[in-house]
């Protein structure tokens, strides 16, 4: 049995896009979104960190175990404007089967003014998209486990609907003294079943990524490294407004950057970097660095925090709360509220 999974694993990683999906490319871009406060304060979005956080899951399947049986997650996030997207997840275990998270997702995109090229209006129209996602998680031994997520979306943009099936792939390696996790992630396998113009089938936002974790013994520190794209080499984006080389300042032209100093910028751009620090098991601080966002998003004259990210975590008996608040742009930062709860707590407490 372990062999055929091993071996579905296996052949899945190597069926993957000949094209990469990088940035708008593809459809259902917020399947990417984080979905957790503690995801979006390191930086990413996904982690390797097998410390039973359900909230984890959406985006790394194989963190998936069942210790997290009956545990509850919900999340909601204050994004730009009237947007807001929120998240709903459920875990359940049943013996040799393996244990399975149930996820709700929802972006909401508001209410829009609808009207011709004339400026007539006739009314207003609303915009949204949901996924339905059913993950399952098993442990192949006490160091290896593989996960996958089976996800049905769902789009309604005005009078244009879209369907699509997607699926993510990954597999987890932990360590004996629980220090170290490592992760190999195959992102939005999929189809869009039903286009929103006929015939015109566009693909998902596919991604490999790969990320680990690194807990010191001696200090309560966890670093966690990610990287993003690996089905693709060159991510970089050369805005014309700002150029990676900058603008020189007599000729207005962009400065030409060498060989090098190109491969270290592409090669930064598929790294995110982020640290958390715990006090107690019960607080815990979340910071993080994601260069590519600072790259893609920053204003030459007002640099400010773009890039950076932060956030807490505040741990009550059954009740997890985290916070975390990130840098997309210098007119504004997200807000993530992600709250956990042990359905067992209660029962034990009885």
């Amino acid at each position: 049995m372990k062999k055929t999974i091993i071996l579905s694993f296996i052949l899945i990683c190597f069926w993957v896009q000949s094209e990469a999906q990088v940035g708008a490319k593809g459809t259902y871009q917020f399947l990417n979104l984080p979905n957790s406060a503690r995801i979006a304060a390191m930086g990413g979005n996904f982690l390797v960190i097998n410390d039973n956080d359900i909230t984890l899951t959406l985006a790394n399947p194989s963190l998936i175990n069942e210790e997290m049986h009956n545990q509850l997650g919900l999340s909601f996030v204050d994004y730009f404007t009237d947007i807001n997207y929120g998240f709903a997840q459920y875990s359940r275990t049943w013996d040799k089967v393996g244990s399975f998270v149930g996820t709700m997702q929802f972006i909401d995109y508001g209410q829009f003014q609808e009207a011709d090229a004339a400026g007539v209006k006739y009314g207003s129209f609303h915009a949204g998209e949901y996924a339905l996602n059913v993950g399952w998680g098993r442990k192949l031994t006490p160091l290896f486990s593989v996960g996958s997520n089976l996800k049905f979306v769902y789009s309604s943009l005005e009078s244009y609907n879209s369907f699509g099936i997607g699926v993510d792939v990954a597999g987890s390696y932990f360590s004996k003294d629980e220090t170290f996790d490592a992760s190999l992630l195959f992102r939005n396998i999929g189809y869009q079943v039903v286009a929103y113009y006929s015939g015109n089938h566009e693909p998902l936002p596919f991604e490999i990524q790969a990320g680990l974790s690194k807990k010191f013994k001696h200090l309560p520190f966890r670093i966690s490294a990610l990287v993003t794209h690996l089905e693709k080499w060159n991510i970089r984006y050369e805005s014309p407004i700002n150029p990676a080389g900058g603008i020189d300042p007599v000729t207005g032209e962009p400065n030409e950057i060498s060989g090098i100093d190109e491969f270290a910028d592409n090669l930064m751009r598929h790294i995110i970097i982020g640290g958390e620090f715990t006090i107690a098991k019960v607080f815990s601080l979340q910071a993080g660095y994601n260069y590519a966002r600072r790259q893609e998003m920053k204003v030459p004259d007002k640099l400010s925090t773009v890039g950076f990210s932060w956030g807490f975590g505040l741990k009550i008996k059954q009740f997890s709360f985290n916070y975390a608040r990130a840098a997309y742009h210098v007119v504004g930062s997200p807000n993530f509220i992600t709250v956990m709860v042990d359905m067992d707590g209660f029962a034990k407490k009885q």
